[in-house]
């Protein structure tokens, strides 16, 4: 074995999605009804529904049981807010690690007490989101963290995020491009929107690339949108941009560069909250507080991403709280209701 080859060892061949997606298809009617709901959450970007999103859900989606009674509490409120409201739960599988240490998500791990096993987390993460499409009729949300594993879930998912780590990547951008879903562009950890703005404007544009060893052309995805996540500072300070001078500064942005459709999501944990959870009650409100005053950042914010679980705030693995994020903590189930209720309150 020469020297090249000793340095990463090749563990398994994985399937290619098309061989995974018709071991394990999803129903006609299921593919109909998703398609139906993405027309509906598109349309919110386009401005022709006035409906408001909710991405909402586990910072990560540790265990298939604890997410899944977490979805269909979602689903109950979901059909209490119809009129106002479109929620996409968060089922997060993928979980970056800025030094690549720890719990990677449910794609590396299906079970976080056990050994890494990518085969048998792609095969977890594509049942646990059909399932939640099965069940309550709530296609999903995941963060885009690994662009050639998009075309696994592709027939599930409703909304993809691409990180504050992942947005400055070539292959991100081009890859968003060509999926056809509302994807959302996260601030990188800087804080600088002119990042964004670029990764917007090139996902938003036509490309041709290379896309898991095939020579690619996209038409240009037009649904591609800002998350505003605050930023950190080279001392380590925490910095919010969802305040009313910030969304109002991207709106500028965003007519100055002509994108497609004038959409933002603001990301009310992470370094908007300096990850104290409870904050995304108070930065919830205030936004939409903002969005009833203003015209402009009414049009602009077409939702927020909100971290929440069954349990208040976060364990270590192998605590064994039911519901309890293993990742960044996260509202509660009862505070979290409450919220979804006072923000449809706030929408007019």
């Amino acid at each position: 074995m020469d020297h090249e080859q000793m340095q990463m060892k090749f563990i398994n061949k994985l399937p290619i999605p098309q061989e995974v997606k018709k071991a394990f298809p999803i129903s006609d009617e299921l593919a109909s009804y998703k398609a139906a709901r993405d027309e509906q959450i598109r349309k919110v970007f386009t401005g022709e529904s006035d409906k408001f999103l909710l991405i909402i859900g586990p910072c990560s989606a540790d265990s298939p049981e604890p997410v899944m009674e977490y979805i269909r509490r979602l689903a109950r409120v979901q059909d209490k807010v119809a009129d106002k409201i479109l929620i996409i739960p968060r089922i997060y599988t993928n979980k970056p690690r800025t030094t690549g240490k720890g719990y990677k998500g449910m794609l590396h791990q299906p079970d976080p007490e056990k050994a890494p096993d990518i085969y048998e987390g792609l095969l977890a993460i594509r049942h646990l989101h059909t399932q939640a499409l099965a069940e309550t009729g709530l296609s999903g949300a995941d963060e885009m963290l690994y662009p050639e594993n998009h075309r696994y879930l592709s027939d599930l998912l409703s909304y993809v995020a691409v990180g504050a780590r992942s947005v400055e990547n070539q292959q991100h951008r081009l890859t968003a491009s060509g999926i056809g879903i509302p994807c959302g562009m996260k601030n990188p950890t800087s804080g600088d929107i002119s990042v964004m703005l670029n990764s917007i404007d090139a996902a938003q544009s036509p490309q041709r690339f290379v896309y898991r060893g095939w020579e690619v052309q996209t038409p240009g995805n037009p649904f591609v949108h800002a998350i505003l996540r605050g930023s950190v500072n080279r001392h380590g300070t925490t910095t919010a941009n969802y305040h009313y001078e910030d969304l109002i500064r991207l709106y500028n942005a965003y007519q100055e560069k002509g994108f497609a459709n004038m959409a933002c999501i603001v990301d009310t944990n992470h370094s908007n909250s300096g990850k104290q959870y409870l904050q995304q009650i108070r930065i919830s409100l205030e936004v939409m507080h903002n969005r009833k005053h203003n015209p402009e950042i009414k049009e602009l914010v077409k939702g927020l991403m909100i971290e929440s679980y069954l349990e208040d705030g976060a364990q270590k693995i192998g605590e064994g709280v039911f519901g309890k994020s293993i990742t960044d903590p996260c509202l509660g189930w009862e505070k979290t209701e409450k919220l979804i209720y006072d923000i449809a309150d706030q929408i007019v």
